[in-house]
């Protein structure tokens, strides 16, 4: 369910921020995006806020306060900074350290001890699939071609391999085909994981001709999805087709898809099904 009160958007890199503030005035609702230097798309320049270095703490604060903002949404990808090289205020200097040892622990634990400085301060922390719902996987199929029998056992067990990785802090997404896991993400990311598949034995996998298995995305226990929810886009598309898989899965409701309507549109002109499974 969509919050309520003001909302401040602090605003990573990538498309997903953009489409929520293009929500959040679409809908009426009372916004400002705080865009961080260097790092957030020149299209959140057309609605209001500011633009803050990630160091900013106390400039941060000042600004919802003044603002008289309710709640503070965290998304858009942000790279893992230079903690000791980067420029700091008089509260980032105190917040900081605390939360580069939090970051020793995963970004996970990174982001829990960040959120905690932003509701230490008095503010509820809204997740993106709160501020935009529509943004959120639904359930059964969703675009693409339906599941053949053998997708769908592929897809049921890409999620348990998955959640089992996710006990592990491990990563996120998981590849089967015919039964076999093909690859694990790790550190390097989803679309590196999948860029490895065509290397191969041509035996294990599909091809874009004759497609086989399925990319599951599922978020690991410890994280807490109002910070990072598992999340697609077009480029994901492309890659899981280029990959010469049949689809992708998520629990339903548990996956953000940013640009729906481009995403869907791809993904039936790829051949691709996208499909949001009700268990795990």
């Amino acid at each position: 369910m969509s919050g309520s009160g003001k909302l401040a958007l602090i605003a990573g890199g990538g498309g997903l921020p953009v489409e929520i503030a293009t929500h959040l005035r679409a809908s009426g609702r009372p916004y400002i995006v705080i865009r961080i230097e260097n790092l957030s798309d020149a299209a959140l320049e057309a609605h209001p806020g500011y633009m803050l270095g990630l160091g900013d703490f106390l400039k941060l604060f000042e600004i919802l306060s003044n603002e008289q903002c309710k709640a503070v949404c965290m998304c858009g990808y942000v790279q893992r900074p230079d903690f000791d090289a980067m420029p700091r205020d008089e509260m980032g200097a105190r917040v900081l350290p605390t939360i580069q040892s939090a970051g020793r622990g995963g970004d996970d634990s990174l982001l829990r001890q960040l959120a905690n400085v932003i509701t230490a301060q008095g503010y509820v922390i809204e997740g993106a699939h709160e501020a935009h719902p529509g943004l959120l996987i639904g359930s059964g199929l969703q675009a693409g071609p339906d599941l053949s029998p053998a997708a769908m056992e592929d897809a049921q067990k890409a999620l348990q391999v998955a959640a089992a990785i996710g006990q592990l802090d491990i990563g996120q997404a998981v590849i089967v085909a015919g039964g076999v896991t093909l690859a694990v993400e790790a550190q390097e990311g989803t679309q590196a994981m999948l860029r490895r598949i065509p290397l191969l034995n041509a035996a294990l996998r599909g091809t874009v001709e004759a497609r086989k298995g399925v990319l599951a995305k599922l978020a690991k226990p410890i994280q807490d999805l109002r910070l990072d929810m598992p999340t697609i886009g077009v480029a994901t598309v492309d890659d899981v087709a280029e990959a010469g898989l049949c689809g992708i899965v998520a629990r339903s409701h548990h996956l953000l898809i940013v640009d729906k309507p481009a995403v869907f549109a791809r993904a039936a002109e790829k051949g691709v099904f996208i499909y949001g499974h009700d268990d795990t």
